[in-house]
């Protein structure tokens, strides 16, 4: 049995020992006068019973399908006859594609030499029987899990303390696992980038000023050095980003505010779904709008007044980015707003202070550190975009302020150089993990600095 049809398998087993141990939790208690006369109430037996079934055989499942390709595949491997053993990681990629496609039906067998076509049918061996102990395994043990948890369904033992202490455990290796995976990230990262400072000069990358990271194949070649100054390309990242902050953050505050103090029930009803649905448009959609509406639009708008516009522009992506990025300034500061407690609100009026000065002196000195945080993630998404960047400012790494010129951004070259077949062994591949590991310092730093504004405020107004 398959591993997608396994899983559902295993729930249904742990779904019937859940009712079974709440049957017998019930049944145990009945002689005694109730339920009061268990140490716990009958759902704490079942759902021990449920746990006791399903992790120890969700546990061996994952196992299993994590090493079992791999077991498999060194079994077939050494099946082979010394002289097919292959000799590098691209030879033995290209046998098993060819064992894998003989055994799926893809390929002819009279095409291939014929220990290709025994390995290919000991794979179908080796999967058939793979998947008879794997289904039997984890049948056998959650059934076992399940028996245990029935018969351990006792007035004297107290459930409730073994499935908190199991749910405990679960939520730490939850925790545990999304810390871990943080840390191999970063210090995937960190390895990768320090790979390309070993090729490329670290002042060359924080301080050059142009960007041509392709590289020739020969040193006789044109072109044989690339150039990996990130001066313009986050030149580009910020330029973009402040024209979409500075389109996002005066709407999104100033329909938050509307919405949260002006508006009335109907209005706000309709307004703020309508402000969210920007939120759900995909990013291409907007690129899509950038392309073909806003930028030759902004170039038409810019002839007729004397000026010289690119077709591709970052006032257009920056534009269309903070028409995106509304929703994310609007709803929180809305929610931050309405959280501010009524009491405030009722004080100012009493002392005579009007509805707009009650905004201004004390609702939003009050709101700031949620509406700071608004801010801060739709800087982050903003930073973080690369469709509409791709679509409306172009590939072009131009170190220039002015906005009617093509630039480009460091997600977009992040992407760029990762996509298709690369060698990571070039300087050109390992820039992006440079680019990278850059971006995250300093998204770090902007954090830190937006945490020390918002603790700053909020020792103030709590």
């Amino acid at each position: 049995m398959q591993t997608a049809n396994l899983l559902p398998l295993v729930l249904v087993i742990a779904l019937v020992a859940y009712g079974l141990a709440y049957l017998r939790s019930r049944s145990v208690a009945s002689p005694l006068g109730g339920i009061r006369h268990l140490k716990a109430l009958p759902f704490y037996y079942a759902a021990r019973a449920a746990l006791w079934c399903a992790i120890p055989s969700l546990l061996l499942l994952g196992i299993w399908a994590a090493f079992e390709g791999k077991v498999i595949q060194d079994m077939v491997m050494a099946s082979l006859p010394e002289d097919m053993a292959p000799t590098s990681a691209g030879e033995a990629s290209l046998l098993l594609s060819q064992i894998s496609n003989v055994a799926a039906g893809k390929l002819d067998p009279g095409f291939v030499p014929q220990p290709i076509v025994g390995a290919a049918d000991q794979l179908q061996v080796l999967r058939s029987q793979s998947s008879e102990f794997k289904t039997t395994l984890v049948v056998l043990i959650a059934v076992l899990g399940a028996t245990f948890a029935w018969t351990r369904v006792q007035p004297h033992i107290n459930a409730r303390e073994n499935v908190e202490r199991t749910l405990r455990w679960i939520f730490f290796v939850c925790a545990a696992v999304a810390i871990l995976t943080t840390i191999g990230i970063v210090f995937s990262v960190i390895f990768e980038t320090i790979r390309f400072f070993g090729k490329v000069p670290v002042t060359e990358f924080l301080f050059g000023t142009a960007w041509s990271p392709q590289t020739a194949l020969r040193a006789d070649q044109v072109g044989a050095e690339g150039a990996f100054g990130v001066i313009p390309l986050f030149v580009g990242t910020l330029l973009i980003s402040a024209i979409a902050l500075l389109v996002s953050v005066p709407i999104g505050l100033l329909s938050a505010v509307y919405l949260s103090e002006y508006a009335s029930r109907p209005a706000r009803a309709v307004v703020k779904p309508m402000l969210e649905m920007l939120a759900g448009i995909p990013t291409v959609v907007y690129g899509f709008f950038a392309a073909l509406t806003v930028a030759p639009f902004i170039r038409d708008l810019a002839e007729l007044v004397g000026l010289h516009a690119s077709a591709q522009s970052a006032l257009a992506a920056g534009l269309v980015m903070g028409i995106m990025i509304i929703p994310f300034v609007s709803s929180l500061s809305d929610d931050v707003i309405n959280a501010v407690p009524q009491a405030m609100r009722d004080g100012s009026l009493a002392l005579g202070a009007t509805q707009s000065e009650t905004m201004k002196n004390v609702i939003f000195p009050a709101a700031l550190p949620g509406i700071m945080g608004g801010i801060l993630l739709a800087a982050s998404r903003a930073i973080g975009e690369t469709m509409i960047v791709v679509m409306a400012a172009g590939l072009a790494a131009n170190l220039t302020a002015n906005p009617l010129e093509s630039v480009t951004t460091v997600t977009v070259q992040i992407v760029t150089l990762l996509t298709g077949d690369q060698e990571f062994d070039s300087a050109k591949t390992l820039s992006a993990f440079a680019l990278g590991m850059l971006l995250f310092l300093v998204t770090l730093v902007l954090n830190i600095v937006a945490l020390k504004i918002v603790r700053k405020y909020r020792e103030q107004y709590e």
